[in-house]
């Protein structure tokens, strides 16, 4: 058989999609390696959030291209992904050694691809589309990373152009995929022994708002799923501040398989930048969000996303992020100092655009207040009992762990010689550190 190798860069979203193309590459007569010098086909799954990744690609690319021109002449190469939607027939002009180029709209068109590089041809597919491929995605079976999490994407695109971000330039408009094959997408999983769904989607508590046909939201997909047979847990990333409803934040305290936990990107903690971002809040209507999801739901975890020196920002508005990680007691937050994208509002921007060092030192200050903060949230775990879904065993400085993830999304280290993986425990927790937490079996 013909062996595969795919190296997936960015988001969880990237990842669904490379178990999906694995997938369908399977049933074309491929075989997945873990060694790309071992592969008849490369392909890279490209992530273009920030520039630093569409260079990464571009580089993984050009390595596979000196193989191509000095070791194995009939290797084939496909550059997928975000970066290919965006850049298209520029990547043919920069890679000439690049067989097929495929957007992020069309994957289920892989299999014709493939037939067509085989047969000696350049392969472009970018095409946008208003509409899921659902009746595609039932043709093929599902490649997924072993683990104890699958991740089902249940809509795809953006409709909120914030100015900073590339997204609905490279996943086009939202588009809600139907109740039905997310259900069985979710029962497949299921039946191959994973313990835990995490609903995908770039803001997931929209799905549903672009069907015609029916008055079907992401509270109404929750309850279907936690009908499920099996103890399983069930996640949804990312939330859309404005669009957490108080039926889903209801929804989530009900059901007892879905958790407790809540990705809110606030992105600044400034009403001023949050303006100038194109987002649809300011800092008091974040701030009452967030409450109103602490007094709701017991033990939530709130996570959240910022951007540190966006165009135009001063010192004072970015010593407000600060501030409000402190204040709404966020629990952890994922940061990246601005990068300009391509087509995006902001990028045109220059005259506002912060210096490097600049940008580098308040990233760092930031990244100093999550670490601080995702303390302080560890710290109030310890003495308590949790439940631990074992997502693998490992060695961790030197000692035996079983690893794995209460409900609120907190990861415990486990003493423990015996592989537990896919097992839910309930941990006493002994201490905390900044990334993780410590426990014994109780």
């Amino acid at each position: 058989m013909k062996k595969v190798y795919i190296e997936t860069m960015g988001c969880q979203m990237n990842k669904s999609d490379s178990e999906r193309m694995f997938g369908m590459l399977i049933q074309s007569g491929y075989e997945q390696t873990e060694n790309p010098k071992d592969a008849d086909l490369v392909m890279v799954n490209t992530c273009s959030i920030r520039q630093l990744s569409e260079d990464k690609a571009f580089s993984q690319i050009g390595v596979w291209g000196q193989w191509k021109k000095t070791l194995k002449p009939d290797l084939k190469i496909g550059f997928c992904g975000c970066v290919a939607q965006q850049k298209m027939k520029e990547v043919f002009r920069r890679a000439p050694y690049v067989d097929f180029v495929l957007g992020t709209h069309k994957i289920y068109s892989l299999p014709g691809i493939i037939k067509q590089v085989e047969n000696g041809e350049r392969v472009l597919v970018c095409e946008e589309t208003n509409a899921t491929e659902d009746d595609k995605a039932a043709k093929y079976e599902i490649k997924r990373v072993k683990s104890v999490n699958a991740w089902i994407p249940i809509t795809e695109g953006c409709n909120n152009f914030c100015t900073y971000c590339i997204v609905p330039y490279t996943r086009g408009r939202e588009r809600s995929r139907t109740p039905e094959i997310i259900i069985k997408e979710a029962q497949d999983a299921l039946k191959d022994g994973f313990k835990e769904i995490t609903l995908l989607g770039q803001n997931v508590d929209s799905y549903g708002k672009d069907f015609k046909d029916r008055n079907y939201r992401l509270a109404d997909l929750l309850r279907e799923l936690n009908k499920l047979e099996g103890s399983f847990r069930i996640r949804f990333v990312t939330s859309y501040p404005t669009d957490i409803t108080d039926e889903l934040i209801d929804t989530v305290v009900e059901l007892d398989k879905v958790c407790e936990y809540f990705h809110i990107p606030m992105q600044s903690g400034s009403s001023e930048v949050l303006k100038k971002m194109n987002r649809r809040y300011d800092r008091e209507t974040y701030k009452k969000i967030v409450e109103k999801v602490r007094t709701k739901v017991p033990d939530v975890t709130i996570t959240s996303d910022f951007i540190a020196g966006f165009p135009g920002e001063t010192e004072e508005q970015f010593e407000e992020t600060l501030s409000a990680i402190d204040e709404f007691e966020l629990d952890y937050s994922n940061t990246a100092a601005y990068s300009p994208r391509e087509k995006t509002v902001a990028a045109k921007w220059t005259d506002k655009f912060i210096d490097e060092d600049t940008k580098t030192e308040r990233l760092a200050r930031l990244n100093d207040k999550v670490r601080e903060n995702c303390l302080k949230s560890n710290q109030k775990y310890i003495g308590r009992t949790v439940e631990v879904l074992i997502e693998n065993f490992e060695n961790h400085k030197g000692k035996n762990v079983i690893t794995g993830r209460t409900r609120n999304n907190k990861i415990v280290h486990i003493p423990g010689d015996t592989d537990r993986t896919g097992e839910f425990l309930n941990a006493k927790i002994t201490g905390a550190k900044t990334w993780y937490l410590q426990g014994e079996l109780a």
